[in-house]
């Protein structure tokens, strides 16, 4: 089943010429540049973006495409242009995602004893493996009344941040992967959120660039844990090919031991979970 969202309604009313246009803009991509990369001639495109031209569903799929467009929005191009949306949004406890739920749960349990997450496009919270537990345990019960954010989580003063020994560099790394995210979204939701975290006090520097110090090789987590200070790195996972919203948007997070002594801290505490 094809899910119309609110987002989606609400933009639906724009033309679809003006929808491509602002999309083409954002990506700062010119018109002859998107024209020859989608086989098209400028003429017809300029024609599309006036309105002069009505796009077929198969050239809306087709610059959405080669402009990179989110799969969500992508329906949104599609409703504006007058065609039905073309990738489902199926609720991720739906039988159809069986496969995925089994993927998503074998690559978290797998990574035990390290903590793993899994959130949505607004990073929401949608499963954990038991390993998080060092870190949301650290949280004010307030902040993991669901829906769950866990930028929210990590960055409000009840939260992981007067845990994060350096608050002010994790703070920036996350605040610059959620501003790209805008970009490439133009979601108002995440605008929302980006808005909110950037009113929460940091007393520590928070640099302007990711600019590398001597030796590093990516931007570390440091936290306390009761009296022990960790140190991880983080990869990030997506499905390769989606064509359903939901799989597109989920990301799972998992945490890496940056050092022998972090590593055997989370070796100890997931036996404690188990005594």
């Amino acid at each position: 089943m094809i899910v119309t969202t609110t987002l989606t309604a609400g933009r639906a009313g724009r033309p679809v010429g003006e929808l491509l246009r602002e999309w083409r803009d954002r990506r700062r991509i010119s018109q002859l540049d998107l024209a020859i990369s989608a086989d098209i001639s400028t003429r017809h495109l300029s024609f599309v973006e006036t309105g002069r031209s009505k796009p077929s569903r198969e050239m809306v799929l087709r610059l959405g495409e080669h402009l990179e467009v989110p799969l969500r929005e992508r329906n949104q191009l599609l409703l504006a242009a007058g065609y039905a949306p073309a990738y489902a949004e199926t609720g991720l406890a739906a039988p159809e995602l069986e496969a995925v739920r089994k993927a998503v749960r074998q690559l978290m349990a797998g990574h035990e004893p390290y903590p793993a997450a899994v959130v949505d496009r607004w990073w929401n919270l949608v499963d954990a493996n038991a390993s998080i537990s060092l870190m949301t345990d650290l949280v004010s019960p307030a902040l993991m009344t669901p829906p769950v954010n866990v930028l929210r989580v990590t960055l409000h003063p009840d939260g992981m941040a007067p845990h994060v020994l350096n608050l002010g560099e994790w703070r920036a790394h996350l605040l610059g992967r959620l501003r790209r995210q805008v970009i490439q979204t133009a979601d108002p939701m995440l605008t929302e959120l980006l808005e909110e975290l950037l009113t929460y006090p940091c007393a520590d520097p928070v640099p302007e660039v990711e600019v590398p110090g001597p030796g590093d090789i990516f931007v570390p987590l440091k936290l306390r844990h009761e009296d022990a200070e960790l140190t991880f790195f983080s990869t990030v996972s997506t499905f390769g090919t989606p064509l359903d919203v939901t799989v597109a948007e989920l990301v799972i997070e998992s945490f890496f031991p940056a050092d022998a002594d972090t590593a055997e801290y989370l070796r100890a505490y997931a036996a404690r979970g188990v005594e």
